[in-house]
């Protein structure tokens, strides 16, 4: 029997990797790069090649979570829309916990890198405002550096990683103001997208790029949840 995420399913990809194009509407893409945009200024981390914000706090060093919930904004709009799909139906939480908030301008990226033991091992991420593209690394001494497989993210679009994907693979987004060499031979993704056309020339170039990261935290501290429950 089948599954809603069945025809999302990259087939070219190690397992497992989802592709939704369009998974929200622009009106509430809208919303929530208004929401992002409205955050106070401290939310805000600066990196050398982006910037981020960090909900609902940052991990311990220990990787504890404090038990706080999500901003409504975060919460009630993606994750019932994500559950639906079955996508969290094997997370400890059965929901994410945590979102990261990353804002790529042309010429910015991250290095290669992977989310590591703190997680359940799924990552699902929307992209907000532009399209860009992700490398994808085998972890290995002998393939490190050279990229294996690039996945188009384009605006609106939910992507989501786990088994060998999330464990055996790193990922990352080159500091580049194009993404060029656009195809169905070099997109692991091209069948799944919802509008090449905007590719066809082969380049897209970079415009400011937000995307939200959503995953379940495995340690989340007790004690704070029930100071937050006391607090309401």
């Amino acid at each position: 029997m089948g599954t809603p995420l069945d025809s999302a399913f990259v087939s070219s990809l190690p397992k497992t990797t989802y592709y939704i194009p369009n998974f929200i509407t622009p009106a509430e893409e809208s919303f929530l790069l208004s929401q992002i945009a409205s955050a106070p200024k401290p939310k805000w981390t600066v990196l050398s090649h982006r910037r981020l914000q960090t909900w609902p706090s940052a991990l311990s060093k220990s990787n504890v979570l404090l038990g706080e919930p999500l901003p409504p904004w975060l919460e009630t709009l993606l994750i019932p829309r994500m559950q639906e799909l079955g996508i969290w139906d094997s997370s400890p939480h059965r929901a994410p916990n945590h979102v990261l908030v990353n804002e790529y301008r042309p010429g910015e990226g991250i290095m290669p890198h992977e989310d590591g033991p703190a997680y359940y091992p799924m990552v699902a991420t929307v992209s907000l405002g532009a399209s860009i593209v992700l490398d994808v690394f085998e972890k290995s001494e002998e393939s490190l550096g050279e990229v294996r497989f690039r996945i188009l993210q384009e605006s609106r679009s939910l992507l989501v990683t786990t088994d060998d994907m999330y464990t055996a693979h790193l990922h990352g987004i080159a500091q580049a103001v194009a993404d060029e060499n656009l195809g169905p031979e070099t997109v692991a993704n091209w069948d799944l997208l919802g509008d090449k056309t905007c590719f066809t020339a082969s380049r897209y170039d970079r415009e400011i790029r937000t995307s939200l990261t959503y995953r379940d935290v495995l340690k989340v501290s007790k004690f704070a949840l029930r100071n937050s429950l006391f607090k309401r």
